[in-house]
């Protein structure tokens, strides 16, 4: 069964500016995280923070290997990284108190969602901003 996303929730997460901590961008550009980002920036005014195993700096934003490695607040942590291992980014997410997770367009795990969701943040799952947003006529 698919899981079902708030549409409420989406456009409050994609409507105002905010800062994401985008795991899994790199500077490869065969990855979709990549254009996603630049949408994320460009379209909809979002700050956004790298986050890779490499910490690469990516469109003049500063990158890091971990999200406890971040200074200041994450509203949200947007997961590129595959169902298997998007887990323990939850768990990191939760730890460093950001405020919601988006879990890219395949990428399910219902028992971290769902410790996200216990911990009080807010989560979509199996979807895209680039997706949702034009939805929304954002």
């Amino acid at each position: 069964m698919p899981h079902e996303n708030d549409p409420d929730l989406i456009r409050k997460l994609l409507s105002r500016p905010a800062r994401w901590a985008v795991v899994g961008l790199s500077n490869n550009p065969r990855r979709v995280a990549m254009g996603v980002s630049r949408f994320l920036m460009d379209g909809l005014d979002m700050q956004i923070v790298p986050v890779s195993l490499k910490g690469d700096d990516v469109y003049g934003q500063k990158g890091y290997t971990k999200l406890a490695d971040i200074p200041g607040d994450i509203d949200v942590v947007d997961c590129f990284v595959n169902s298997t291992k998007v887990g323990a980014v939850i768990d990191q997410a939760i730890a460093v108190g950001a405020k919601a997770v988006w879990l890219q367009l395949g990428v399910i795990d219902e028992a971290a969602a769902q410790r996200a969701a216990d911990a009080g943040l807010d989560v979509v799952m199996d979807t895209c901003p680039a997706i949702e947003a034009p939805r929304m006529g954002l």
